[in-house]
């Protein structure tokens, strides 16, 4: 890596940047800024500023190396190591702070220019990466609220005017759904199943409880999704379907490419929930099996082996022979009674 050259306005360019992080220690001036320098390792407030940079730096991004607060003077070579290794770590270009002995590497006033230099721009640039993600972040969040309105207004008929802004949309569909209410029943839309406001705690902490639920879910439909493929692969074991693996690929494969492992549950559907969501319809009900019958559901199954496995149909296994007896099978050696005939044996015979 270059070493960046040293610059004959340096404590100007380290002043701006403190000045523009935000920083309201005592090296603000100039000349407090060059005496410190000079002093290097033997100044409090050249500690103190240090210590500042490090703090902020590792708080942008993910460092395993830090600086932390001494004991005073006796602490001196524990600060170097962690010096050395902080900028070890952020790739410092400047090789006087890295290499060599580590005890001379703070001891010329350029050296500690160079240091805070380099860290309070390394800083600078963290944070610039930093708002750039928020804004990011923001924009992103922005461009979700827009596909809703356009979802929205494609829903009800609505022209899309994004331009405009969304406060004239939110009133332009008001009015829609309005004059859609008044043409239907007073309880075709039905009462909320939500009956309580909800601040913005709740609605953070119920947020928390749907991306579990979602994240749980997501799991679920992971672990069916791969049963399918896996059943479906062994249909193709016969040899009746190996002649028709493309006409299976060609049915299966486009509905299985629609089925999504992420929920689309969110908040909003809460908040859209009706009461009659809550009711609970049984399955063998007629209004349900309308949605459910199939001709399959007609085919009765013949008579099929009768497989066994019943627990108490089995009987069980025969006890084991006791040890004493085995040994005597045959006439073995060591035996105690007589007729075996074996060396060893007690009895005569």
């Amino acid at each position: 890596m270059k070493e960046l050259p040293p610059g004959p306005g340096m404590e100007s360019d380290i002043l701006d940047a403190l000045e523009a992080l935000g920083y309201t220690g005592a090296l603000l001036e100039e000349e407090a800024l060059k005496k410190a320098a000079e002093n290097g390792l033997s100044s409090p407030e050249f500690f103190e500023l240090c210590i500042w940079l490090g703090s902020q730096i590792k708080s942008l991004c993910n460092m395993e190396e830090s600086i932390t607060a001494t004991d005073g003077l006796k602490d001196i070579e524990s600060f170097q190591l962690e010096i050395s290794g902080f900028l070890r770590e952020m790739a410092c270009p400047y090789s006087s702070l890295v290499s060599g002995d580590i005890k001379d590497r703070l001891r010329e006033k350029e050296d500690c220019l160079k240091l805070l230099l380099f860290l309070s721009t390394e800083l600078q640039a963290l944070k610039i990466l930093q708002s750039k993600k928020v804004k990011g972040s923001h924009l992103e969040k922005h461009n979700e609220v827009i596909q809703e309105m356009q979802t929205i207004c494609d829903a009800l008929g609505l022209p899309n005017s994004s331009s405009s802004g969304i406060p004239p949309l939110l009133t332009s569909v008001e009015q829609k759904v309005k004059d859609i209410l008044s043409k239907v029943k007073n309880n075709h839309v039905g009462k909320s199943l939500l009956t309580k406001p909800l601040n913005s705690d709740q609605v953070e902490r119920l947020e928390k409880i749907n991306d579990a639920l979602c994240s749980e879910y997501e799991c679920r439909r992971r672990m069916l999704m791969k049963r399918l493929d896996v059943t479906v692969q062994s249909f193709g074991w016969s040899d009746r379907a190996k002649v028709k693996t493309d006409e299976i690929a060609r049915i299966y494969q486009p509905k299985r490419h629609a089925l999504s492992p992420k929920s689309t549950i969110t908040l909003a559907h809460l908040l859209a929930a009706r009461e009659d969501l809550s009711k609970i319809i049984r399955t063998s009900s007629g209004s349900t099996r309308e949605k459910t019958a199939c001709a399959i559901n007609k085919v009765l199954m013949g008579r099929v082996p009768d497989r066994g496995g019943r627990p108490t149909e089995i009987e069980p296994p025969p006890p084991e022979m006791p040890p004493w007896q085995k040994r005597q099978e045959g006439g073995g050696r060591g035996g105690w009674g007589g007729g075996g005939g074996g060396r060893g044996n007690w009895g005569g015979g």
